[in-house]
């Protein structure tokens, strides 16, 4: 019996580790792929350095207006 509990809360501790790692990992290729874009951008000369930093502060601030309003909908959902 305490050979498979010992089993367990290693696979568990591995399994929980293996999680936080691809959690970290998938928010790097995000960070890496907007990098990316951003440079490609800046190398078209579609706009300037400036205005893109402009353009990206209003993004940020509307993705998260979006994801406040997300969550009080899903608040008056349950209310309901």
């Amino acid at each position: 019996m305490s050979k498979s509990k010992l089993f367990f809360n290693q696979l568990s501790k591995i399994l929980e580790q293996g999680l936080y790692n691809y959690k970290d990992l998938s928010d790097e290729f995000v960070s890496i792929l907007k990098l990316k874009r951003d440079e490609i951008i800046y190398k078209l000369k579609l706009t300037s350095r400036e205005e893109t930093d402009i353009l990206l502060k209003r993004v940020e601030n509307l993705e998260k207006k979006i994801e406040k309003l997300q969550k009080k909908k899903k608040i008056k959902k349950v209310r309901r």
